[in-house]
């Protein structure tokens, strides 16, 4: 098994004036390992998946799968995408069977029969009952094409599992199974896996790690655990704090923070020093003497600082957490 690591990646559309949807990120996803990445929606979090994958172009930096950029691996590398809508992600006119035997690797199973059989232990692993191998998709529920989709990712032997928003087209009533699939699976075959999610109740489920995305850059990551119940930077604590649970948020700061409720900054556009600042409820909007948040990027040198936030004043805004022990996934 390989780290999957993103070595400064960026990614941006429409030349020069156009839009830089992920900015300058490293990221580490360690072998046998879940990376949590949790963000709002325009963060850059798919457009990051989608690089790795090679869906979205690399404008700068390099994705490495042990070592190597992906770019110069094999047709079939051992890195797979399980996508968002299960409805979009399979061809309607192919039976499931025939989607999951066209990700097989060439020349790895020789023989119908042995390909049959592949394709019904990846079916019976994502708990579908290998008969189904001749149906077509519409005659599946959602859950069921998504446990097709990760069987057709599967099948191609991966050693990184990319899963992004895989629940959020799902009714509630299935998501969880899905989830404790995926999270069995993980552990059974041991994949390293990104996971994409905007649902931290979610993210702390499946998650050895959590990564926190803004206006694409990376701006929090550490142990899930610790990431969760300390976190560094004020947007980590807004997620938190937004985040619906049985104690109405999952953050008790015991203070009453002003916050900025305000739109997000233009990604077109964004702004200089921190990027958070035009929102931050601790920063020169709520904070006169905090100018540096106006001028000095915070990312320069994040890795000094306890979960690499990318905030100037983390160590004096850091709050302890009250995440109910009995919290999991939906």
């Amino acid at each position: 098994m390989s780290d999957l690591v993103f070595d400064a990646v960026s990614v941006r559309y429409g030349g020069r004036r156009g839009l830089t949807a992920v900015d300058h990120v490293g990221l580490t996803v360690p072998s046998g390992q879940v990376v949590g990445l949790v963000g709002e929606s325009g963060s850059g979090k798919s457009t990051l998946a989608r690089a790795a994958v090679g869906l979205s172009p690399v404008t700068a930096g390099r994705v490495l799968l042990g070592g190597v950029d992906v770019r110069k691996l094999p047709r079939r590398p051992p890195l797979q995408m399980v996508f968002q809508d299960p409805y979009s992600s399979l061809d309607p006119r192919m039976s499931i069977g025939e989607s999951i035997t066209e990700a097989i690797p060439r020349g790895v199973l020789p023989g119908r029969a042995a390909r049959r059989d592949e394709v019904a232990r990846l079916l019976e692993l994502v708990n579908l009952d290998p008969d189904r191998a001749g149906h077509l998709p519409g005659q599946l529920s959602g859950g069921q094409r998504q446990r097709v989709a990760l069987a057709r990712a599967l099948a191609g032997r991966p050693e990184v599992l990319i899963a992004d928003e895989i629940t959020s087209a799902l009714d509630v009533s299935v998501q969880g199974a899905v989830l404790n699939l995926v999270r069995s699976v993980q552990r059974r075959l041991g994949l390293s896996m990104l996971f994409i999610s905007h649902n931290l109740a979610v993210i702390r489920y499946l998650s050895d790690i959590v990564a926190v995305m803004y206006l694409g850059r990376i701006v929090e990551v550490g142990p899930a655990e610790q990431v969760l119940t300390d976190p560094q930077h004020p947007y980590t604590r807004d997620l938190l704090a937004a985040a619906p649970s049985a104690h109405t948020s999952l953050l008790d700061t015991g203070a009453d923070e002003p916050t900025a409720d305000v739109e997000p900054a233009d990604p077109h556009h964004p702004p200089a020093g921190c990027r958070y600042h035009t929102r931050c409820p601790v920063g020169p909007l709520v904070r006169a003497d905090r100018g540096l948040c106006l001028q000095a990027d915070p990312t320069e040198d994040a890795a000094q600082r306890r979960h690499s936030a990318a905030c100037h004043f983390s160590e004096n805004e850091s709050h302890k957490l009250a995440i109910p022990r009995g919290a999991s996934a939906p």
